[in-house]
């Protein structure tokens, strides 16, 4: 199924009442943050996308691909669902190593360069996570953040998803940025839900919730953009920081002085 469109028909919120977005068109090579407080329904809007609500679900939304409701094949058979979803609790039950857990998917999705597509998801996920993975680890062993890292290399690379949901990834300790610019590199619609402002500000566009509703879309604007560029340089200062520490190394001020003096925030 080659998917050009994603659209959101907008339901109602926990009042009750229409939800104020009425619909958002996400086309392929989107990267789009859903942002908004605790308890406002980020994670209920990705869980109607991936079950591709037909106003069946509390929120009364609906999902339709290229202005269509999704074919059945894509709501019956998994092999042909194109979307992957990516959530904060995601746990291996396998115990296979990983690079025969990588072999094995990618046969079962029939690749035709099985070897490079491992490869190439194992470099992507090494990427994205500061322990890189150990090919002959089981899946069991792997931390939360390596996880998330290879289940999105994973259904990215082997899995060809075109439709890719992300709940929440700065919680896994990955490497955030650089995940953004490995994924522009697919043309896929990507969606994160997410609390950091490096993820929503390096975003397309973001979706607003309150009240399990869509309240507003708000494109990036140029001077988000350099909002952003700011936060970069000081979200990269702070990813030094918590590597020295991880490697059992002391801070001074007299380090912290000179990095922010480089980064011209100290005269």
């Amino acid at each position: 199924m080659e998917i050009r469109k994603l659209a959101i028909c907008g339901g109602r919120g926990k009042d009750g009442q229409p939800e104020p977005v009425r619909r958002v068109e996400l086309t392929m090579g989107r990267v789009v943050s859903i942002v908004g407080p605790t308890g406002c329904g980020k994670t209920t809007l990705i869980n109607d996308i991936e079950l591709f609500a037909d106003d069946n679900t509390p929120t009364g939304r609906r999902i339709l691909i290229n202005d269509e409701p999704p074919p059945e094949d894509a709501l019956l058979d998994p092999s042909r669902n194109p979307v992957a979803l990516i959530s904060q609790h995601t746990n291996f039950l396998s115990d296979l190593p990983v690079r025969t857990f990588l072999e094995t998917h990618a046969r079962v999705r029939g690749s035709a360069h099985a070897d490079t597509a491992v490869r190439e998801t194992l470099d992507f996920a090494n990427q994205l996570t500061g322990e890189p993975l150990i090919e002959s680890s089981a899946m069991t062993e792997l931390s939360g953040g390596q996880t998330r890292a290879l289940l999105i290399a994973d259904a990215v690379v082997i899995g060809q998803s075109p439709i890719i949901l992300l709940d929440e990834i700065e919680n896994a300790g990955i490497h955030r940025t650089r995940a953004l610019e490995l994924l522009r590199r697919y043309e896929k619609i990507f969606l994160f839900v997410t609390h950091d402002p490096r993820i929503a500000l390096l975003s397309d566009f973001r979706i607003v919730l309150r009240a399990g509703a869509m309240q507003e879309v708000i494109e990036i604007n140029e001077e988000e953009r350099k909002v952003a560029d700011e936060i970069r340089k000081l979200d990269d200062l702070l990813l030094e920081f918590r590597q020295q520490i991880r490697q059992g190394r002391r801070l001074g001020l007299g380090m912290l002085e000179e990095r922010l003096r480089a980064l011209g925030y100290l005269a």
